[in-house]
């Protein structure tokens, strides 16, 4: 790749789960860590978040570990109504690893997705949020895990 991600780069995992409750107390047990808050998120309308192209409507449960000495995180994603990027790896492959991210300077972002598009791994998921976006990547067939750009500020 011309516009190669470095390993430095790596910023997380997300995991899928269908009892995020029970996986988040599991995961902090094993990491000796607090139970993280787990949020929920409602389908909404959001203009700045796209599925497979269309705009998206669907809801969520998310629970983050973060690792500050690492500078990585545990992403557990129980999805809910509506149709995402994560009820569909669901549906296919039941629990397991979505998605691995990686944070990329924002000049370099474009670029990355680009190149990734034209090695046939198209966007899967695109959102925005203030002061930042996520891109997924669907290279799961080819990979074992789609992957998910970030720009850093």
């Amino acid at each position: 790749m011309k516009n190669h991600i470095d390993f430095k780069d790596f910023l997380q995992i997300a995991i899928i789960v269908k009892d995020i409750e029970k996986a988040a107390k599991v995961w902090a047990d094993i990491l000796h860590v607090p139970v993280p808050e787990i949020r929920i998120d409602k389908p909404s309308e959001n203009p700045d978040l796209t599925y497979r192209g269309k705009k998206a409507f669907y809801g969520l449960k998310l629970a983050v570990i973060m690792s500050k000495e690492r500078g990585i995180m545990i992403e557990l994603h129980e999805p809910l109504e509506g149709e995402s990027t994560f009820k569909e790896f669901q549906n296919k492959h039941g629990n397991g690893v979505h998605h691995l991210g990686f944070v990329v300077g924002p000049d370099r972002r474009d670029a990355v997705v680009g190149e990734f598009e034209e090695m046939g791994y198209p966007i899967r998921t695109l959102g925005y949020y203030p002061g930042g976006s996520w891109t997924i990547i669907d290279a799961e067939d080819d990979l074992g895990v789609n992957l998910n750009i970030k720009p850093f500020a």
